[in-house]
């Protein structure tokens, strides 16, 4: 099982199991690994299991992600590395997963059907099959029933922000990347315009097909005229207001 291990200078301050769902470390209090300290951006990086090892990706913090001293990415772990994020240190630990053994089958007279079984991973039994697969297509008297196919995969959605009032630098916006940053910053994918306008003002967060919004500084934000703290979840309508901006949040499936 693989954990990590949270320390700041010499302190253990947190140790925690890894799912292999996406686990996110950041400042904001909906990461799996909260660190609070201003050095962290709100949502940092993530750890993800990728079919038989873990895999650390940085969301563009704004420190960067360094695993082993050396700043990545996103990069394979192994047991033993260390993550630097922002002033804390980051350990890795997997002791391996625990794999039952199966007792040894009792002895038995061999069948056709096991002896096919053995050799579905030769070429010989890979054209057997699709030789089998063409000749029952249709499904005749004596052959198998066509397989339902697959549902398609789930389209992705992306959000799209259509400016109802205030200055920016464009009338719409679609959110393709998993961070969003609104201000006058350079660095803004929505960018304020006005002498006053924060720099950094709100980011929006995608994860799993769906959209945050948390306020960054000083800034004011509302959702359809409401103050909140910490985050909220965008929704199908919402009008959400940064400083004297106006933006209606909406759906689009992947074309």
């Amino acid at each position: 099982m693989a954990k990590l291990i949270l320390r700041f200078e010499n302190n253990i301050l947190k140790e925690v199991m890894l799912p292999q769902a996406p686990f996110t470390i950041g400042r904001l209090p909906d990461n799996a690994l909260q660190i609070d300290n201003l050095a962290v951006s709100a949502h940092h990086a993530k750890i993800y299991w990728d079919q038989d090892h873990y895999i650390v990706e940085d969301l563009g913090s704004r420190n960067g992600t360094y695993l082993n001293n050396q700043r990545v990415g996103k990069a394979t772990l192994k047991s033993g590395d260390q993550m630097i994020i922002g002033k804390h240190l980051v350990q890795f630990k997997d002791e391996g997963p625990k794999i039952p053994v199966a007792p040894p089958a009792k002895p038995g007279p061999a069948t056709p059907a096991l002896d096919a079984t053995v050799l579905l991973d030769t070429k010989k039994a890979q054209e057997t099959i699709a030789a089998n697969a063409a000749a029952n297509a249709g499904s005749g008297p004596l052959g198998l029933s066509k397989p339902a196919p697959s549902p398609a995969p789930p389209k992705e959605r992306f959000g799209i922000l259509n400016v109802l009032e205030g200055r920016t630098d464009q009338p719409q916006y679609v959110l393709t990347a998993k961070m969003t940053m609104i201000g006058k910053s350079d660095m803004a994918t929505i960018r304020l315009k006005g002498f006053f306008a924060p720099k950094t003002a709100a980011l929006i967060s995608k994860r799993d097909n769906k959209y945050f919004v948390a306020a960054s500084g000083k800034s004011k934000v509302k959702i359809n005229g409401e103050d909140f703290d910490g985050q909220r979840e965008l929704k199908e309508g919402d009008i959400l207001e940064v400083g004297r901006v106006k933006a209606a949040f909406a759906f689009q499936d992947e074309r």
